[in-house]
């Protein structure tokens, strides 16, 4: 493997999904699976004495602990570690329960979406590098709220930081939008300025403000739940 080979930990109760999880993910020769646990006890017994850069666990777990609260232990031993949360249910303010100071570096994803290499592959990397990243559909489906902070910046802005909260790149946002590069930069400083998260000495990244204050204030405007999948 080489050195920037992302190394991933599962963590997930059920036997099938745990297994195509490791099948999509090992498709990937920059992805490294080092273990994977049907239990948060398992999962905090081993995790820390293979220093993962990132872990996939399931909210949902069974037993007593669910995923976020196994996040925030392996958090305690590992600091860096990077937590992509799985779900079925539609519910990404579950990462307003995290801690403001931890919460760089947490992805939410619904379950679905695994079947999508870059989405997933998004949600990792987000993870990896401290950000905050939310499933795509997620995002698509929340509007602003009316007269919140978001009103103060431009339609192209909000759809540049609606990019940002799916995990896309300056790069890959220009390409999807037909920007420069340079004009991505300046529209997210300028977005940054608008809604007082310049970084100044605080040292959380402008970035992940940014998806917070996106996921505050912006509301579902689809159902909770999925529909059963026929």
């Amino acid at each position: 493997m080489s050195a920037s080979t992302v190394r991933l930990a599962i963590v997930e109760d059920e036997h099938l999904y745990r297994d195509l999880l490791r099948t999509v993910l090992q498709l990937d020769p920059q992805l490294e699976v080092v273990g994977d646990y049907a239990t948060a006890q398992a999962a905090l017994d081993e995790i820390p004495r293979l220093a993962p850069t990132v872990a996939l666990l399931d909210i949902e777990l069974g037993g007593p602990r669910n995923g976020v609260q196994l996040g925030l232990l392996l958090r305690e031993e590992l600091p860096d570690l990077g937590i992509v949360l799985l779900s079925n249910v539609r519910a990404p303010r579950l990462l307003a329960s995290i801690p403001p100071t931890d919460v760089a570096g947490w992805s939410y994803l619904l379950k679905k979406s695994v079947r999508d290499a870059s989405v997933l592959r998004r949600a990792i990397d987000g993870a990896a590098m401290g950000l905050v990243t939310l499933d795509p559909s997620l995002v698509a489906g929340r509007h602003p709220r009316e007269r919140g902070a978001l009103s103060a910046v431009t339609p192209r802005q909000l759809e540049i930081l609606s990019l940002v909260a799916e995990g896309w790149s300056n790069d890959g946002i220009a390409r999807r939008l037909g920007l420069s590069v340079k004009t991505v930069e300046n529209q997210l400083t300028l977005t940054y300025q608008e809604l007082g998260l310049e970084r100044d000495k605080d040292p959380v990244h402008p970035r992940v403000k940014a998806v917070l204050l996106y996921l505050a204030e912006t509301k579902e405007t689809v159902p909770l739940l999925d529909p059963p999948e026929r």
